[in-house]
Formats: C-alpha cells, structure tokens, sequence
C-alpha cells in the first residue's frame, strides 16, 4: 500500500487534522517518496530524532555544492532578495558559518539572560491580558498570542514601539515561502517585505552605529566593529541583517501558534483544563511541554541529503530532500503512551517541537518564558474563558495555526 495519497498538505480537510494520515505512514513504514515535492517523509520518531543529528545532511548544500552540481535548478532571479535574505540566516547555515554565527547570538539567549529578561515579559503579558479581559475578550490570537513575542523580540533586537506593528506583516510574508511549493503571489510578497524589512533593518543598524543601545543590534554591531577581534568571526552587515529577521520569524511565529493552537485545544478538553486551572503552578510547565507537542506549530522540517545515504533499506541519493513530519513524531506511540490523548501531567515527553542537534531552537528558553507568561495570566484572570465561535485553521501547513480564537472572558 502506498499511503503518500493521504498526505495531502494543501488539502484544508487535512490541514485541520493531519493526524489519522501521519498515523497511516508509520504503520506503512519508515520512509515514504512524496512525488509532489519530490522528498522523502519521514514520520516516526526515532527517525526524525536521528536525522535532525545526521551530519550526512543539511539545511543548505551552497556550502559545498552549486545548484548545478547539486542537481537543482536555481531559484529564479525575480526572487533573489528572498533569498538573499533567507539564506544568510543561521537556520539556513551549516557549519563553519552556522558555528560562528549561532556562537555570537547565543549570548542573548543563555538561561542567565533570558531570566532578566522574565519582569519585562510578564509586564508585557500582564498589561496584554487586563485590556483583554476588560474588553471582555475578542481574537485570543491577534489580542495576546501576536502582541507578546513581537513585543518581546523587538525589545531585545531596540526597534522602536512605533514600528512594531510594522513586523507581523512582514513575518507573515516571509514565513509563506516556507510552505510546500509556494506560488508565485506568495513569492511576489515574500520578496516585497523582504527588500522592505531589509531596508529598514540597514536604517535602524545605520542609527545604533551612531547611538549605540544596550539591544540586540547594538552588540552584534559591537562584534562587527570589534577591531581586536578575529574578523573571521564577525558578522557580515547581511549576516546581522538576516539574523535579526529569523530571531523575530523563528522567534514568534511557534510562540504565537503554540499560545492559539493551546487555547484551542484546552477549551477542547475541558476535565484537562480545569485541572490546570485547579493546580496552575504545578501543572503549568508539563502542560507547556504538553501542548507543544500534541498539536505541534511546526509540522515538517526540511534537510537536503548532501551525500548518498541508505536508510531504512532506501536509497536517499545526493540532491534528494527529507521532510521530516514534527507532527508525526509528537504523535508516534512507539515513543509516547497514548499519543492521540491530551495528558498535561505528562513527564515523560521528549518532543521535538523545538528541533535537535546543530539547529536546536535557540530561543527555546525565551519562548517557555512567553508561554508561561501568557497562559498563567489567562489562567489567573480569564477562568471563565470559552469560545465565542469555533475557529478556523489557517492555510498553511508547514506552519500551523488558526486564522484566529474568538473567545469570551
């Protein structure tokens, strides 16, 4: 039986609940060809754990190969400044580059930093959640689950408040060209926030080289002008540009997704729920881990095979892509007990929501924080909480969340 028919990505039904198909492509096998795109799924666990480590394979292959050597047809010229863009960014960077640039970055991100920065993040949830509250609720995701991680990433990064509003749109665009296939409209509005986004992080970089703050921008500046320091080590002014715009996409796009996606899911199990309500303090950081993981905000994960490998008695040939399905292996019951049900005292629960290996998610810290910010305020002032109408899921699948959650307090 070939299962691949079932996994159909762009199929709203599917969408919704992608589950029963992932459920059907483990117990086909460990590897599925996928034709439409051209890639291998990988949907079990164990596997998607050991090829997140597999050096054999690779977020990028520029590093070692030409789009004609690798066998790949270069992305067309009209979208080079996505690309651009895209592909100057750590999570699209194997090592030496990857090494370098995730070794100045994760400065910002050391268990020590974020904790500084837990006052500012609970300010931000709580001011977010009284007007919520007072306003006797509304859209849950554009009211409180976007507002909090922009607002925190672009206090880390020094954008100014009065351009924040500015970034949402421009993560949105982006984070279209990371669907399966996108079309050219996608493409039109990625590349058109990507030369907008990308010329207002050269104003704002040009502004902290002459006033210096204590943000984000200013200490990778600080690195790039370091003189004493090895050169080879610093960031390329396109280096800091294309991190600053990954740390606000990878940086609030799970978050928000996961704080959405969450409520949903907790006002659809109500005994779980009102447990949590019942033992917030004790319940809360399993239920953040829980949440992740049953209804994952990234669905599939790609890597580039950039030399023949054989795997699970299949040829994976140089030039070949694997997607490996996050969702699936959330959800696989060779490694989870009962993985179809909600358990938010779940101790046992080595997700890979967050990724694994070399790309690790950096902010993985930063973002327990917001969750934990965010869903303890709405569990403290919002216990009456329900929904007003059933929501929709977006279109996307790779990135996964609803349109919006309309709710009454």
């Amino acid at each position: 039986m070939n299962p691949t028919p079932l996994f159909r990505p762009h199929d709203a039904d599917f969408v919704a609940d992608p589950y029963p198909a992932y459920a059907e492509l483990r117990a086909a096998g460990r590897v599925h060809h996928y034709a439409p795109t051209g890639q291998w799924l990988i949907p079990h666990h164990v596997d998607v754990s050991t090829l997140l480590r597999d050096r054999r394979l690779g977020r990028s292959y520029q590093h070692r190969f030409s789009h004609e050597e690798f066998g790949r047809t270069p992305p067309p010229a009209a979208h080079e400044p996505f690309h651009t863009l895209n592909d100057h960014g750590m999570l699209d960077l194997d090592p030496p580059d990857h090494t370098r640039i995730r070794r100045l970055v994760s400065q910002a991100f050391t268990p020590r930093t974020v904790e500084r920065l837990a006052p500012t993040v609970h300010r931000l949830a709580e001011r977010l959640v009284d007007d919520f509250c007072a306003a006797g609720g509304g859209d849950l995701l554009a009211r409180v689950a976007e507002p909090l991680p922009v607002a925190v990433i672009a206090e880390m990064l020094g954008i100014p408040e009065a351009d924040r509003p500015l970034l949402r749109p421009w993560s949105a665009a982006i984070c279209g060209m990371y669907e399966l296939n996108p079309d050219e409209e996608t493409a039109a509005k990625a590349v058109r926030a990507s030369l907008e986004f990308t010329a207002y992080l050269r104003e704002l970089i040009a502004e902290r080289r002459k006033n210096p703050g204590e943000d984000l921008v200013s200490a990778l500046i600080a690195a790039y002008d370091d003189e004493s320091g090895d050169a080879a080590a610093r960031l390329s002014e396109q280096e800091m540009i294309s991190t600053c715009v990954l740390l606000l996409n990878a940086g609030h796009e799970a978050t928000v997704n996961t704080t959405a996606n969450g409520w949903r899911t907790l006002l659809h199990n109500p005994a779980q729920l009102a447990a949590l309500r019942a033992a917030p303090d004790a319940l809360l950081p399993t239920a953040i881990e829980e949440l992740m993981r049953y209804d994952t905000p990234l669905q599939l994960f790609e890597r580039w095979v950039l030399e023949d490998i054989e795997f699970a008695g299949q040829k994976l040939p140089r030039g070949s892509e694997v997607a490996l399905l996050f969702g699936s292996a959330n959800r696989d019951p060779a490694r989870f007990a009962d993985p179809d049900t909600l358990d938010l005292a779940r101790a046992d629960n080595p997700h890979v929501s967050f990724g694994a290996g070399i790309h690790y998610c950096l902010g993985a810290p930063l973002a327990r924080l917001e969750l934990r910010a965010s869903f303890g305020q709405l569990l403290t002032k919002a216990p009456r909480m329900r929904l007003a109408a059933e929501p929709e899921w977006g279109p996307g699948f790779v990135i996964r969340g609803l349109k919006e959650l309309h709710v009454t307090c």
